[in-house]
């Protein structure tokens, strides 16, 4: 039997790895996929060559590495041991979905059949509709027929043979350089020191720990469940009933909806999930001038700014300061969302499509949300709100670091005027505040 890795690279709570094991001897396999690889960004690849490392010595040394389009190195493979079948943990994104689609098609007029299960969800997409029969839109009522559907506990390990026969493989890709300097070291020994880092010392203020970017306050598993390091039903599965136990697994939820809308709505990873609600953009040379002094971290919002400094250092960012880096973009740079989703998913280990892509179109207006767009994040209020005492800030603007807690969020406003060297605000919020909303009654208008 081949067992065909993708999104979920551990031996256990695999349940269509487990599926291939009861058939017999599994061939362990994995293919490096141009279409994936190229577009992944180089933490992403960093973090999935680590995995990988891992996940070989995981499968004594088994894993077989491949480099190719995946209906040829699976044929390949499997004509070299005799299988006469393929197993996978199911894709539900546009490009596994069509890719895995035609890999079945190719194979079966070979006769090699594949067997596709399992998800990396606590419910895979397209099992739960609203009463009226039709797909979520909403993510509240999606929730709580979803909170009442979490299955049992994660697939059972079982044991493995593995193919004995030693295979060509063209071995773990070489790691790239990553563009951030502070990554999460990959692999399942380190996905569990921090679950039971988050589990012990966070997860029972993370209600309110969570919408604090100065504080390690957040699970920080997001690279793990991403490349299904561990499976959301294993973190399920070691979690109680308290408050902040289960406002994180409310947490997964969001992670199952946006993979729900992506699934039934394949066009939303690029275009407006609600047309309607797309209003005017610049796309002009001075947007594209803006949309560097955004990226850089230089808007001389400090707020902002941190937060493009922290993306750029650790390939990952709190995700307050996502919605509200994002809101800056769209709302007071009136710059298209999909420009700042395709620089998250260029520096983000964790990125997603989903969960990225929707998360974007929520701040935009396009999104799930029902009345988003006039919600516009005052950056200044915000930094105040979340980040009171200035810590994020001050670990990621130095420059700024000595300004008291009254002035950090707006540097301007201290009477010996804004440290030297670091920006004046680019833009005035009030009025891009204003010409957001005047943008969207110009479309109601229209």
């Amino acid at each position: 039997m081949l067992f065909w890795f993708r999104r979920d690279l551990r031996v256990q709570a695999n349940e269509a790895l487990a599926a291939a094991a009861a058939e017999g001897p599994v061939v362990p396999v994995f293919v490096i996929d141009d279409e994936l690889w190229g577009p992944s960004g180089a933490n992403r690849r960093w973090f999935l060559s680590g995995s990988l490392s891992d996940l070989r010595n995981h499968c004594d040394q088994r894993l077989v590495i491949r480099h190719g389009k995946p209906a040829d190195v699976l044929h390949a493979i499997a004509d070299e041991v005799g299988a006469t079948k393929v197993f996978a943990t199911d894709d539900y994104g546009p490009y596994g979905r069509q890719r895995d689609t035609a890999v079945g098609e190719e194979l079966a007029t070979n006769g090699i059949s594949t067997h596709y299960r399992s998800s990396n969800y606590v419910i895979p997409p397209g099992n739960l509709f609203s009463k009226s029969g039709t797909p979520y839109k909403v993510f509240t009522p999606f929730y709580k027929l979803w909170v009442n559907h979490v299955p049992d506990g994660p697939s059972p390990d079982v044991d493995i043979t593995w193919h004995s026969d030693d295979l060509a493989s063209d071995g773990v890709p070489d790691a790239p350089e990553p563009t951030a300097s502070d990554l999460p070291t990959p692999g399942v020994e380190a996905a569990w020191d921090r679950f039971d880092h988050f589990a012990a010392t966070i997860a029972a203020g993370y209600p309110d720990t969570r919408n604090t970017p100065g504080i390690d306050g957040t699970s920080r598993l997001s690279a793990y469940l991403k490349w299904g390091t561990l499976h959301p039903l294993q973190l399920i599965d070691r979690l109680g009933t308290s408050h902040g136990e289960q406002e994180f697994i409310r947490q997964l939820c969001w992670r199952d909806f946006y993979a729900e809308i992506l699934h039934n709505r394949p066009d939303s990873a690029r275009q407006a999930y609600v047309p309607n609600n797309v209003v005017r953009v610049d796309d002009d040379d001075d947007a594209w001038k803006r949309f560097d002094v955004w990226c850089a971290g230089e808007t001389g919002y400090p707020i902002v700014d941190a937060g493009m400094r922290q993306l750029r250092t650790e390939g990952w960012m709190h995700n307050r300061v996502r919605m509200i880096t994002a809101s800056f973009l769209v709302k007071d740079l009136h710059l298209p969302w999909q420009w700042g989703a395709r620089y998250f998913m260029e520096h983000l280990v964790d990125g997603d499509l989903a969960s990225n892509n929707h998360g974007w179109q929520w701040v935009a207006g396009t999104g799930t949300d029902a009345s988003p767009y006039y919600r516009v994040f005052n950056p200044t209020t915000q930094g105040s709100k979340f980040d009171a005492q200035g810590d994020y800030v001050r670990k990621w603007l130095p420059e700024l670091s000595h300004l008291p807690n009254k002035v950090i969020h707006d540097p301007s406003s201290d009477p010996n005027g804004a440290p030297a060297g670091y920006p004046a605000p680019m833009v005035d919020h009030g009025e891009e505040r204003a010409e957001a909303l005047a943008r969207l009654e110009e479309r109601k208008a229209g």
